[in-house]
């Protein structure tokens, strides 16, 4: 995620901000630009940005405090471009859903903002029923007889089970399945990573070579979900793994690695914003723990300065977490056989 400013007094905010905490200003995301507009109301639902005097309106969800996407005025589109694929949403007389869709959306409109910065093929089912990406937010209610709601993708739907924005519902889940990390943010990017396997991979020419190093997805599905929950992980999973789940079955190990790239990419924006080094002054760990996040990873070629840029700061990064008594925010290790599948994904977003 890159670093915003306020247009009206240059103080920095954030991209889930609606209106800047120094000046007060309204403020927007403009999906076309990428950047937060700084708005001053015109007539009606209008408003106008500071700095161009093109028109605007938020997006319908903007109504909720749940978006601060916006729509140029000339547009018919009542939603704007994140939340055009929403098709289902919670029941918004429940106070308590109405908190959890907002977190939702808050990691969706991420998701979507690094979909759009790649130009990924981004369509909605209204667009195109075969290609497109739908979201279901949906709360236990909805389940067949009372059961739980499963996040997941099914032919271009991801579905989304809002107790995962309840901090310790989330946390209880994470302990039943012995995780090291759960969030939302990291169920949209993994959810994605099927939806774009169908998109870019499943009939295109990079299926062989996606079998090649993930293996060969015709392998039964139930067959390799009832094995991994009765028998657990393949043993030894971190020498070719990011993480046990991915060896359950070819697409989850693409799936979870397209969330790490996902992970390391945007991250790795952030800092490069604020311009974020590491230089440790123990000097005898040598230069391979240096690193200066110089490019915009969005913007990398070339894979192996993305890894040079990342390992270190990773690093860096649950350093500081644990001296501040926190979870590490990136809790894995990247063996060589996990670089050789995050280097794939690579290649197949960049030929897009």
């Amino acid at each position: 995620m890159k670093l915003f400013k306020c247009q009206n007094c240059d103080h920095p905010v954030y991209f889930d901000n609606t209106y800047c905490g120094h000046c007060q200003c309204k403020l927007g995301f403009d999906p076309v630009s990428m950047e937060m507009l700084s708005l001053k109301p015109e007539i009606e639902d209008n408003w106008v940005n500071i700095k161009s005097g093109k028109a605007f309106r938020y997006c319908k969800n903007h109504s909720h405090d749940v978006c601060n996407w916006l729509i140029a005025a000339e547009d018919k589109n009542e939603f704007c471009r994140a939340c055009q694929h929403n098709r289902v949403i919670p029941n918004l007389a429940e106070k308590e859903f109405l908190e959890r869709w907002n977190k939702v959306e808050q990691a969706k409109r991420r998701l979507i903002y690094s979909l759009i910065k790649w130009k990924l093929p981004l369509i909605s089912k209204l667009e195109s029923e075969d290609g497109g990406l739908v979201f279901d937010f949906k709360s236990d209610e909805y389940g067949p007889e009372g059961k739980q709601v499963l996040t997941g993708h099914a032919m271009g739907v991801i579905t989304i089970n809002i107790a995962e924005a309840d901090d310790v519902e989330r946390e209880m889940a994470k302990k039943q399945m012995d995780e090291v990390y759960r969030t939302l943010l990291g169920h949209f990017r993994h959810e994605v990573g099927h939806y774009y396997w169908e998109r870019l991979i499943a009939q295109s020419q990079w299926l062989e070579g996606f079998r090649n190093i993930f293996g060969n997805e015709e392998l039964d599905y139930g067959k390799a979900m009832d094995n991994y929950y009765q028998n657990g992980p393949k043993p030894n999973w971190q020498i070719e793994y990011i993480s046990a789940y991915a060896t359950m079955h070819p697409w989850e190990d693409w799936a979870e690695t397209w969330a790490h790239y996902m992970h390391i990419v945007d991250t790795l924006e952030t800092a490069f914003y604020f311009g974020i080094g590491v230089d440790p002054r123990q000097q005898q760990t040598g230069d391979w723990l240096k690193s200066k996040v110089d490019e915009n990873a969005y913007d990398c070629s070339d894979f192996q300065r993305i890894l040079d840029m990342w390992m270190p700061l990773s690093i860096a990064l649950n350093s500081v977490s644990r001296s501040m008594g926190a979870q590490d925010p990136y809790p894995f290790v990247i063996n060589s056989k996990v670089i050789e599948k995050l280097s794939f994904i690579h290649k197949v977003i960049k030929s897009v």
